[in-house]
């Protein structure tokens, strides 16, 4: 491999990052500025020139999506070797393993759910939820709080947790109590164990460092002091170590994490370097005008990211009389931004919490749209992984030659369910199909085995991963791994909307986003009510907004059902931001027009927020809605005259195209595809009366 091409196409920011050769080295790297093409590089490319070796390097990051996102890039670079990736419990579970069988023990009892011993321990309490007292642990434990230290703690970080501390401490204290008594630990057990393990054995660390000599961590601002504390221990007294982050995407601070380990680098890190990627080549220039604006509470940002992408759609801010027309309007958005070359899974509708999901999941449903929600589906839930998995864990044969045996198994019933004259596995596997999937589908035998096996394709392929890491691995030992590295989402879905929480959304980006509910007491969150608080909730609108590369879309509803009783709501202070960078793009024409759907009975004029009111964004929406009414309700009358289809009389292409484009003249309509010359001839002079009738209505509404 010739180290010069890893440099073919990067930037000069970029090129000296993958080159550095100083050690520590931090990457501060903003959003959509070739993080991961940076970081994949620089693994390579120092593999390439001799400077690591691939068997001795670590790749750490938080999620298993971008582990297997960084281990199939640097595959494609062709290095003899592969470094290990893989995140802080896959690894801590890994490493112990060695080491208990070291010992001639077992690994203790993985605690995948800590609501099972919660619940008991809280008995009749019904004021407080299990999941209420998990959160607490996680981030005391995170910041390396003992139940002793627990209130301390809690008073010094100005923490709000709805229940006496004092109480708190006794419940975390006996949650550990419990955990002794059963011989349990929990996934924050792991890195903790590791690390004293680490610590306090010189022949188990000097092995664990012996193997992995560079260390590369992914997302840093994420790193809480219990992750930074198990990565000290896997570094010792050696500098090579990259980090990689982003201080403007910490959104983590609630559950623990200290994004203060990368903005003071150079400080905890004494003779580092930094190199800053200031250069986005994701998002348009609008977009990222916006986010700049966010992040700066609605001031002009001094030295926003640059962008290197061409003028866009202004962004759009939209209001809704009610939740369930917001619900219907980004449906329609959705459908209209979607076709050929923009397939469903190019868009995203984002939410603050989950639970303002449903709304958005019914009207999917009642427009036939496809559509998959982040963080619901369990890999480990189904049944067939369930069940093959407690086989697994019965066994204590060498994983290897069980894993080789289910390979050649699957392979045979994949080969025979192709067999059979349906593509039905084919098209799970490949996800191409861009329609609303058939209910009846759930029914057929076929696909219900397709379904089984593209998941026991994937324990093996996560098999071979624990492998890699653990190479004499034994059966038994899959289930415990599988639970620490699924602890994100299985196996994405077919092509289909992605429905998301701004938090979970992070890391990854489409071409149109819709933010759904920026509205007061979500955005931001009611209980952010430290100055800490607040600032986090603006990144974290940041992040949702830089995930789209080139549509943006925010709503709000006027009204909003919590049960069965509507409560009045009103748009979020950040859309003010939104819409004042808006305008001022506007003003200069910097911009394409927007173009979006919405449902103009159901709109509300942003008359309660003053400093929205200007229509310029949100009038092209209600317009391109408008036209396309009138094209059917002429479509289907023509067509029933002639008594053939309405497609007949004008196809779904030209409606979508006249719609959207809204000519003016036979010369614009003439450029516009899907329309030939004879239904030019026949029609052009009534398509263009439609268009101008309902454009001169928009202008004496506005």
């Amino acid at each position: 491999m010739d180290p010069e091409r890893l440099l073919d196409g990067l930037d000069p920011a970029q090129r000296r990052a993958v080159t550095a050769t100083t050690h520590p080295l931090a990457i501060l790297a903003g959003a959509g500025s070739g993080k991961t093409r940076v970081l994949t590089r620089r693994i390579a490319y120092r593999c390439a020139t001799g400077d690591a070796d691939a068997r001795h390097v670590l790749a750490v990051t938080f999620t298993r999506k971008a582990a297997n996102e960084l281990d199939g890039r640097l595959r494609s670079f062709g290095l003899r070797d592969l470094p290990a990736a893989g995140t802080f419990h896959a690894l801590a579970y890994a490493q112990l393993r060695t080491a208990w069988a070291g010992d001639g023990r077992g690994p203790p009892t993985l605690l995948d759910r800590k609501g099972r011993v919660l619940a008991r321990i809280l008995g009749n309490t019904k004021r407080v939820r299990p999941a209420d007292l998990a959160t607490e642990i996680e981030w005391s434990k995170a910041r390396l709080v003992t139940p002793d230290g627990y209130v301390d703690a809690v008073h010094r970080a100005g923490r709000l947790t709805g229940f006496d501390p004092e109480k708190m401490a006794d419940w975390f204290r006996r949650y550990e109590d419990e955990k002794r008594k059963r011989g349990l630990i929990d996934f924050d057990d792991l890195l903790a164990r590791c690390a004293e393990l680490i610590e306090q054995d010189p022949s188990f660390a000097a092995a664990q460092r012996w193997r992995f000599r560079h260390l590369f961590v992914d997302e840093y601002q994420d790193v809480n002091p219990l992750q930074e504390r198990l990565l000290r221990a896997w570094l010792g007294d050696r500098k090579d170590l990259c980090v990689v982050g982003d201080e403007n995407q910490a959104i983590y601070g609630w559950n623990g994490a200290d994004a203060g380990y990368l903005n003071s680098f150079t400080r905890h890190h004494p003779g580092a370097d930094v190199v800053e990627l200031r250069d986005s080549y994701r998002s348009t220039p609008q977009i990222l005008a916006v986010a700049a604006s966010v992040l700066a509470g609605g001031r002009t940002v001094a030295q926003p990211l640059t962008a290197h992408r061409g003028d866009g759609a202004l962004p759009a801010v939209v209001g809704y009389e009610s939740d369930g027309d917001e619900a219907n309007g980004i449906a329609r958005a959705v459908r209209e931004h979607h076709g050929p070359g923009r397939p469903w899974s190019s868009q995203a509708v984002l939410l603050r919490t989950n639970a303002q999901g449903a709304v958005i999941e019914a009207a999917f449903r009642r427009a036939a749209i496809p559509y998959r929600v982040r963080g619901a589906h369990r890999f480990l839930d189904d049944p067939e992984v369930r069940e093959l998995l407690r086989r697994f864990d019965r066994l204590a044969e060498p994983l290897s030659t069980t894993l080789a045996d289910l390979d050649a198994q699957v392979g045979r019933q994949r080969a025979e369910l192709l067999g059979m004259g349906g593509d039905r596995y084919r098209e799970l596997d490949d996800g191409d199909d861009d329609r609303a999937p058939d209910p009846q589908d759930r029914e057929l035998p076929d696909t219900a085995a397709g379904r089984r096996l593209a998941s026991f394709e994937q324990i093996v392929r996560l098999g071979q991963e624990m492998l890699v890491l653990d190479p004499g691995a034994r059966t038994d030992a899959l289930p415990g791994w599988l639970r620490t590295v699924l602890l994100d989402d299985g196996p994405d879905a077919a092509d289909a909307v992605t429905i998301a929480s701004f938090h979970s959304a992070k890391g990854l980006e489409w071409d149109v986003v819709h933010l759904a509910g920026v509205e007061k007491g979500y955005v931001p969150i009611s209980h952010a009510r430290t100055p800490d608080a607040r600032l986090e909730e603006e990144r974290l609108f940041y992040v949702a907004v830089t995930r789209a590369s080139n549509v943006l879309r925010c709503s709000w509803a006027k009204t909003r059902t919590f049960g069965s009783d509507p409560v009045d709501r009103s748009p979020s202070p950040y859309l003010g931001w939104v819409r004042g960078i808006v305008t001022e793009l506007a003003r200069s024409g910097a911009a394409t027009p927007a173009h979006d759907d919405g449902i103009g009975r159901s709109r509300v004029a942003l008359g309660s927020a003053p400093e929205l009111a200007p229509a310029a964004v949100i009038d092209p929406l209600l317009l391109t809605s408008a036209v396309a009414a009138g094209l059917r309700a002429w479509r289907a009358e023509q067509a029933r005259k002639a008594r053939v289809r309405p497609t007949v009389v004008l196809s779904d292409r030209a409606l979508d195209a006249i719609s959207r484009d809204r000519p003016q003249t036979a010369a614009e309509l003439a450029a516009l595809p899907g329309l030939g010359p004879a239904a030019r001839e026949r029609h052009g002079a009534r398509l263009l009366a439609i268009v101008a009738d309902h454009t001169e209505a928009a202008c004496g509404s506005s």
